[in-house]
């Protein structure tokens, strides 16, 4: 097989070393790995296969030989330092939400849309973390009988923030278990033992950046502007693992049982639904299994096509690095 020469951009960022641990554990067949941040973080180094790799300053310059580029540095690092990839000849698949919705890139999730990877001009977006999750749960359905709207809740945890939430998250916890006032430097309110309905900006509709996403970027994917989406984002006091309670009515009846069989039988799903003894997706699991795990799945009492589930994935793995990764195998 080919080695190929990678770049990971935002190598020290919560979502970049899961990239740089993910291209190991799955053995990509890389002959240079190249890991680039800001000036800030150049100097750190990383362990990759066995060795300590020492993390270079992000520049015009560092694209020079690289076949693939996985970005994962924020939208606005993506804007300046992509064009300057893609006209080195390297193959980019950016984790930023600077591309996403550019009609010319194609916005992909291996196990739903593969066949638009071939439509790429040497970008390739990577949805955001809440999408891909559910876009894997809700396309079965999809295929199988269509969807008329979809009704989303997201419980998202801290590390979709990045390494500063997380660390928030626990010293605010220690803070409150020992009597102190917590803390608060990355959101907007207490986030330990608390719940905030509030995920990136708020746009002049009301919603948020991050609920906005979820409706445009499924309808892209789905290459479907007609299903009728609406969306609440809230973030919630948990490390890893976003959760989400999704209803949806489909264009034809489809029953419980069947749902059940087609999951059981559909790659990166992982049916988890045993109420008896009380076993449906946990947050805490997502640390264990990379598949959207996916359980509570039950009719609505008053509407025929109306379904109701519970869906819970990795934010970090399945919603950033290891889509992006499984981008970059399909690619070779």
């Amino acid at each position: 097989m080919n080695k190929f020469n990678v770049a990971v951009v935002g190598a020290t960022g919560a979502v970049g070393r899961e990239m740089v641990k993910i291209l190991d554990e799955r053995k990509f067949p890389i002959k240079d790995l190249v890991l680039l941040a800001s000036e800030r973080s150049a100097g750190e180094t990383i362990n990759f296969r066995k060795k300590e790799l020492e993390v270079q300053e992000l520049n015009t310059s560092s694209f020079e030989d690289i076949d693939i580029a996985l970005f994962s540095a924020g939208s606005s690092v993506s804007k300046k330092f992509v064009p300057i990839a893609v006209k080195n000849g390297t193959i980019v698949i950016d984790n930023s939400s600077a591309f996403r919705m550019d009609s010319h890139v194609p916005l992909i999730v291996p196990e739903v849309n593969l066949g638009d990877l071939k439509k790429h001009n040497g970008i390739i977006a990577n949805p955001n973390c809440s999408t891909i999750q559910m876009v894997v749960a809700l396309k079965p359905i999809l295929d199988e009988v269509g969807i008329n709207r979809i009704i989303v809740s997201t419980y998202q945890s801290v590390s979709g923030t990045g390494k500063d939430a997380i660390d928030e998250l626990a010293e605010q916890s220690s803070q409150i278990l020992n009597n102190k006032k917590p803390v608060r430097k990355v959101y907007p309110h207490q986030i330990a033992f608390n719940i905030l309905p509030h995920i990136d900006v708020f746009e002049n509709n009301g919603y948020t950046k991050e609920e906005m996403k979820l409706i445009h970027e499924t309808k892209k994917i789905f290459g479907n502007s007609k299903i009728k989406i609406t969306a609440t984002a809230a973030r919630v006091p948990v490390f890893y693992g976003h959760s989400e309670s999704v209803y949806l009515e489909t264009k034809k009846q489809i029953t419980i049982k069947k749902l059940k069989n087609i999951y059981l039988k559909t790659k990166g799903i992982k049916l988890v639904d045993d109420i008896d003894n009380s076993k449906y997706p946990l947050a805490i699991m997502s640390e264990i299994y990379d598949d959207v795990m996916i359980g509570r799945l039950r009719k609505d009492l008053t509407e025929p096509n109306g379904i109701n589930m519970w869906i819970v994935a990795n934010n970090l793995r399945k919603g950033a690095a290891l889509n992006a990764v499984q981008i970059a195998e399909l690619l070779i």
